[in-house]
């Protein structure tokens, strides 16, 4: 079977660690970069993350750093949900750094896209900052990209604000510029991830799952997206979970913007299911998962990270 050649733009982040071991042991994509971005924590912090879970997974794949802060916005963390590491609740060994490219992000995306013999699928899981500065550095990369498929925005309420969820919130302009790229998007936003649930029953069956279960168990007990006992929100492997079973989803095609002047609302995906603002669809949209079929898919995937 041909893989699926991927680049996967993270900030690690226990939920992006889980979503990262699952792409790596799929047998049906291949993980040709890992691209590194501030958000739940610092640019240092999210990369020296990525190098030890690398480590921790005895994976050789090439790591680029990029945008250590928002476009125009000034960074903000998320270490009330992750920690102050970011991957706070097991004890890492230091990182392989032969795995770090000296480049930036996005001279080492273009070069990835570039030379791949069929379009490459992104993956942001993380604020849009180096996507956004790849599309307008090097627009001729557009003509070899399958798809982007984005864990951020939201069709309800927020996370970051009101109405606006984390990644799309803390960089809105770096988002503006992805959803209006003309690119095929899909977004699986935070309510869909409100329902991506893994409950104290399923932690331990995890912990059971060799090292890696381990060590996700531990990270489990730190982190605070939801708490166990109401069920952990496993945000960012609604990205890869779609990559590798769309069918769980219920999907419509709509219009996305994001809203870039509101005194409450800067930072909201505005999906027109209704079609006021008059604009052609431009974002495939998971509006809801079948949880029972997310639970069985995200625990057979992690049996699998050995």
């Amino acid at each position: 079977m041909k893989k699926r050649p991927i680049i996967i733009d993270t900030d690690p982040g226990i939920d992006d660690a889980v979503a990262i071991g699952i792409a790596l042991f799929s047998e049906e994509l291949d993980v040709k970069l890992i691209t590194t971005v501030a958000g739940n924590v610092d640019l240092e912090k999210v990369t020296s993350n990525t190098l030890k879970l690398l480590k921790f997974w005895n994976k050789s794949i090439p790591v680029a750093k990029g945008a250590s802060c928002p476009l125009i916005e000034k960074p903000v963390y998320a270490t009330n949900v992750h920690g102050e590491s970011g991957m706070d609740g097991y004890n890492f060994e230091k990182g392989d750094s032969s795995n770090l490219l000296k480049t930036h992000a996005i001279e080492a995306m273009y070069k990835t896209i570039m030379e791949s013999d069929e379009p490459i699928t992104l993956v942001p899981i993380a604020p849009l900052t180096n996507i956004a500065l790849l599309l307008k550095v090097y627009p001729e990369v557009k003509s070899n990209i399958k798809e982007i498929v984005i864990m951020g925005g939201s069709a309800t309420r927020g996370n970051k604000g009101v109405m606006s969820e984390f990644n799309v919130a803390v960089d809105p302009e770096a988002a503006k510029i992805v959803f209006s790229s003309g690119l095929n998007i899909v977004m699986a936003g935070l309510d869909v991830g409100w329902k991506a649930l893994i409950y104290p029953e399923d932690s331990k069956l995890i912990k059971t799952f060799g090292t890696t279960g381990e060590m996700i168990y531990s990270l489990f007990q730190h982190y605070r997206g939801g708490g166990l006992k109401n069920g952990l929100k496993m945000y960012d492997s609604c990205a890869i979970a779609y990559l590798l079973k769309p069918e769980m989803y219920t999907i419509v095609d709509t219009y996305v913007d994001v809203e870039l002047n509101g005194e409450f609302t800067k930072g909201t995906t505005l999906v027109d299911l209704k079609g006021y603002l008059k604009q052609p669809n431009n974002v495939r949209v998971c509006m809801d998962i079948d949880q029972e079929i997310f639970k069985d898919w995200i625990l057979k995937a992690l049996k699998k990270c050995i």
